[in-house]
């Protein structure tokens, strides 16, 4: 069986300022869970930045991040999240059938770094590609994008019972009761039988040019504290609900590709009284 988590979270953290959370609210990316990418050192959550058809963010090489994800919905979720195209829980390069996390309703967390254990991770940090994580295993070629893909979870299947006999009750049902419990079974193989969810498009290469600068990769940092437990989950169908893409790299690189338009310099500041003295009545004269 695989590993399936559920997160720690403190009632600290459950209790978080609203002002932050309507920050979170407002710059995370997905339907089903909003995602966002917080800089850990700075506490400031990165602006996506949306071009063709990708959402981009900047990071600060060295800077520590977490990947916030909130569960909008009023039913448990399973997230599998991935960096550099490998699994957060397991280190295996990611797939959809894979670990992750699961988010009870209304839920949010920020998943701080790479699983070591039930109790510690090693955090996720800004680095150069060579030394990501993804880079050092030999698995480069995924580096600068963070996924999640998110799992709705099968409703509990009812149990039928059946009725209990007395003396006085008929020993087989009536004919209409038959054909009734036989229509309700079909029209929930029906329902069981409907088509899931249209899927985001895979992820495609959005250029053909390299990057004019080294890439930013996500590094394996000091361990850290992060608890975490196991729990079941039976996933309403085999292929995601929803599948988030958030793509970074660093500011400097995001400017050369024309991702995030440089600001122009502004112009020096026009006096307009250059002749105009500091004294306001007639100085002295001289000596």
């Amino acid at each position: 069986m695989k590993r399936i988590l559920h997160l720690a979270i403190g009632a600290a953290y459950a209790a978080a300022g609203v002002a932050f959370a309507a920050v979170c609210d407002a710059q995370g990316v997905g339907g089903i869970a909003q995602v966002a990418v917080i800089d850990r050192d700075s506490g400031a959550v990165l602006t996506p930045y949306f071009y063709h058809g990708e959402y981009w963010v900047a990071g600060t090489p060295g800077a520590r991040y977490a990947i916030e994800i909130r569960n909008r919905l009023t039913e448990r979720v399973l997230a599998v999240a991935s960096v550099d195209g490998v699994n957060v829980v397991t280190g295996a390069t990611a797939g959809w059938d894979q670990a992750g996390y699961v988010f009870g309703p209304g839920e949010r967390y920020q998943i701080t770094g790479w699983r070591k254990s039930d109790a510690q991770v090693a955090a996720f940090t800004f680095t150069d590609s060579p030394n990501s994580y993804a880079g050092r295993t030999g698995r480069p070629a995924n580096i600068g994008v963070i996924g999640v893909a998110v799992f709705r979870e099968r409703p509990p299947q009812p149990v039928y019972s059946p009725p209990s006999i007395s003396q006085s009750a008929p020993e087989a049902p009536a004919p209409d009761a038959n054909a009734a419990r036989e229509s309700n079974s079909a029209a929930a193989g029906a329902a069981r039988s409907k088509a899931a969810p249209a899927l985001s498009p895979p992820a495609s290469a959005l250029l053909q040019s390299p990057a004019p600068a080294q890439k930013l990769g996500t590094g394996h940092g000091e361990r850290e504290f992060s608890y975490a437990s196991h729990t079941e989950f039976s996933r309403m169908q085999t292929q995601p609900n929803e599948v988030i893409r958030i793509h970074y790299d660093s500011l400097d690189n995001l400017f050369a590709l024309g991702i995030i338009k440089r600001p122009r310099p502004l112009p020096a500041q026009a006096d307009p009284f250059p002749a105009s003295s500091a004294e306001h009545y007639v100085p002295d004269p001289p000596g």
